[in-house]
């Protein structure tokens, strides 16, 4: 017999409301990170690739692949200086691999290499300073580590909200 792989269930801590800098920007990404996960615990695999209306390719899946594309890019193949790691769901071929090339068999793997890329991005971040720099990939101009978190939370809490709307869609669930 066979079992349906579903979504686990994730704990979030709420973010700080009294912290320094660096606590404050990883409490609210790590808050944001699951909440991601949060949207999709319980939904099957078929559910979790449920296309929001054509002829959208966002699915609740899809958000997660994006993001790990997201925290790869972002922290690991630019902070971290590793531009020739390459993507996880997206080539030339497939520029939107992330939400294009879904598949309900790959869900497992996929919130694992999620999962993943959230480690690697903490341990890339780790020890470094806010105020390091790197090369902007639009123009080469200078962007420090405080920057990339703040946009990952952003870039977190704007998917959250699509994924509540995603979740709503699928069964009717809703909730912060």
């Amino acid at each position: 017999m066979t079992t349906t792989w579903t979504a686990p269930p994730v704990s979030r801590a709420e973010p700080p409301e009294v912290a320094g800098e660096r606590e404050a920007l990883q409490g609210w990404l790590d808050y944001h990170r699951r909440t991601l996960l949060h949207k999709c615990a319980g939904l099957t695999r078929e559910q979790l690739t449920a296309r929001a209306v054509a002829p959208s390719s966002l699915s609740l899946l899809g958000l997660v692949r994006h993001m790990a594309e997201v925290e790869r890019a972002w922290f690991r193949r630019r902070l971290g200086g590793q531009p020739d790691l390459p993507m996880l769901y997206c080539d030339d071929e497939h520029p939107d691999g992330d939400f294009d090339l879904t598949e309900a068999a790959g869900a497992e793997a996929d919130f694992a290499a999620f999962l993943a890329e959230c480690e690697l991005a903490d341990a890339e971040a780790g020890g470094r300073s806010l105020d390091q720099t790197f090369a902007s990939p639009r123009g080469g101009t200078p962007i420090d580590l405080r920057w990339v978190y703040l946009h990952m939370i952003e870039e977190y809490a704007r998917h959250n909200g699509h994924a509540d709307i995603l979740r709503e869609q699928i069964d009717g669930v809703t909730g912060d």
